[in-house]
Formats: structure tokens, sequence, C-alpha cells
């Protein structure tokens, strides 16, 4: 399986535009506007990037809300998050919390990003029959969707995909975890789907009023958007490194998988959250443009990633979310993670 970098290089084509950019952390929080609005704390941490909008209620237009993003793209005021990734100490049973490290790009260095993760917004589902046949339509304000679920990891994993990062060689995409020690730590790949209802801005499990056409592996084999969800949007994706280096040490030779998502499960149950927020027309221009591969697409105005770190939002959830303790009731029954006192 190639990674997302090398399938698009394959794909690079005169009718083709995509934009790919780096976002620093924004913060590192339980909170979670998609899931579990206006809950403090959420029932997990998160890793969280892009606008300063970012709150635990989020409603309406959150592009002319926001003053300052951590994303390169100075348009882009969207959030984009995960649950974070732990190290669970193989003696104490502590958590403690795995560094982030920018991706490299594929072009160019990593643009002093902080952290965070990189974005891709692509026209198509990265399939040579689809290409130049369908318009591609923005998200509205107020959009937003997740992809995956931590309470039901069995279920099939479509664009969900783990690499052991061995230096710079991000090796083959696998389901799940890796089973040993990665040099370069562990990169993890979020595919979102890209096939919209034309309706709902959301729906009940933030799911359903998207498609998916993807049936097997995350970046190939897409068909055409069906016509319960007809209308085509860009492909999100986003990437992380997850620096588990400085814990190799801790994981015997043939031992269990020591890392664990900060509701404390395992690869099958990894999930991401995207909520629109580009300022204005921004995105869709950029999509009605073509031979931009991988750049402002003639219509975006890019900042300094100096810039963009200096970025933030005040803590809501004051808490310790390293080194501690956590005690998982049942996700079944509560879904809540309730942490132990006196970490």
């Amino acid at each position: 399986m190639k990674s997302l970098a090398a399938t698009l290089v394959g794909l690079i084509a005169p009718v083709q535009a995509g934009l790919r950019f780096p976002c620093s952390t924004l913060t590192i929080q339980r909170l979670d506007p998609v899931v579990e609005p206006g809950n403090i704390p959420s029932a997990h941490v998160h890793h969280i990037v892009g606008g300063n909008a970012f709150n635990a209620t989020m409603e309406g237009d959150v592009g002319e809300r926001a003053t300052c993003t951590t994303c390169q793209m100075s348009e882009d005021f969207s959030n984009y998050w995960t649950a974070h990734l732990y190290f669970k100490h193989p003696t104490n049973g502590s958590y403690h919390r795995v560094p982030v490290l920018p991706v490299q790009p594929l072009l160019g260095g990593s643009q002093g990003a902080q952290g965070g993760l990189t974005v891709y917004y692509t026209q198509f589902d990265l399939t040579r029959d689809n290409l130049g046949k369908q318009k591609i339509t923005s998200f509205p304000p107020g959009f937003r969707m997740t992809v995956g679920t931590p309470t039901e990891p069995g279920k099939p994993r479509v664009g969900l995909r783990y690499q052991c990062l061995q230096g710079q060689n991000r090796g083959r995409e696998l389901d799940d975890f890796p089973t040993g020690p990665c040099s370069g730590g562990i990169f993890t790949t979020h595919h979102f789907p890209a096939c919209w209802d034309g309706k709902n801005l959301d729906s009940p499990d933030h799911q359903s009023h998207m498609y998916n056409t993807v049936t097997r592996d995350g970046f190939l084999n897409a068909g055409p958007c069906p016509s319960s969800h007809p209308i085509r949007m860009p492909q999100v994706a986003f990437e992380t490194v997850w620096d588990t280096t400085k814990f190799n040490s801790m994981w015997p030779s043939g031992g269990k998988n020591p890392f664990v998502w900060s509701f404390e499960g395992t690869g099958g149950g990894t999930h991401a959250d995207y909520m629109f927020g580009w300022k204005g027309d921004s995105l869709q221009r950029a999509m009605d443009k073509s031979e931009c591969f991988y750049d402002g697409c003639g219509s975006i105005q890019k900042q300094q990633m100096a810039v963009a770190n200096r970025c933030a939002i005040k803590e809501t959830v004051v808490e310790q979310t390293d080194g501690c303790k956590f005690s998982l009731e049942s996700m079944r029954e509560r879904k809540v993670l309730t942490l132990w006192q006196g970490w």
C-alpha cells in the first residue's frame, strides 16, 4: 500500500488541484464540540489544530469568528482534531502523552510548524476514473463530520491507517498499531468521506450525512457519489506523526503494544473530527482552480508558520494530561472516561 503522498504523486495531472499544508498544534484538551458539545470536560483528551474560535460549543460560521489560525493557509480557520496518543507504562500503569512532530511535507520542509498535523484537500477521491467529471462544492458554514469511532472499534476502518516510520521511510500501511518499535515514530492518517447529502450540516452520528466512495483502501478505488449523497465535496485527509521514539526502550521484545488512544482504546478505535471554517469563498476558489497542486491555488494567502505558531487559546479544562492514571468505566454503558483522583 502506498502512502497518500506517494499515491498523489502518481495522480498529478493538469485537471487536478489539491491543497496540502501544515497546521501547528493549537491546544491539547478534553474538549469536543462535535460529539460532546458543551461538555467541559469531554470524555477524552484531543490534539487540536486550526482556528482560535475553538471551544466547547461551536455553531454557525466559525470562519467569521476566529481571528487567527495555526494553519499555513491564512484563510483556513477550520478545526481538525484527533484523540491523543498515550504510552501506557508497563510497570506502574501510568499514561504518558506521546509528543507530536510536524509531518515532513511532500514538497519542501516542515515550514517551521510546531507539532500539529498536515491537512489535504483534494478535488477527487484519488481515482483516475473521476478526474474532471464532477464539480467540487465547498463545505458550507457550520458543517462538521467525523470519521472512525472509539466505541465500535470492530467496524470497518476505511481510510484510517497506521505506518511505522523507520527514519523517513513510512513503510506499508497498517490497520492497527505497529507490532514493534518504530525508530521514527508512528504515522497515522485519517481520511474523510467526500460525498454530501446536500441538506444536513451534521447528523446524529456525525457521519450519516456523508458517504464514503472508498470501499476498502483509504486512498484508492473510489467510485462516484450515489444519488442519496450527490454532492462531491473536497476530499479531506490529515496526517500526524507521533514521536514514540523515547518510549521504544520500554517496549520489551515480543511484548504487547504499549500505545493506546486517550479513550484507553487500541488502534481500531482511532477517529477524527472536522469543523469547516474557511473564510468566505476561499476554499471554493481553490477547488475551482486547476494546475495548482499543493500550493495556494492562486487565490489563497499563506502565512509564515512563525505567525501561525503565535495563535493560541486559553485552557478551558485545566488538568494534568500527562503521567496520569485513567480508570475506564464501561464505555458501552457510560461512554465516559473517569480520571483517578490524585493525579
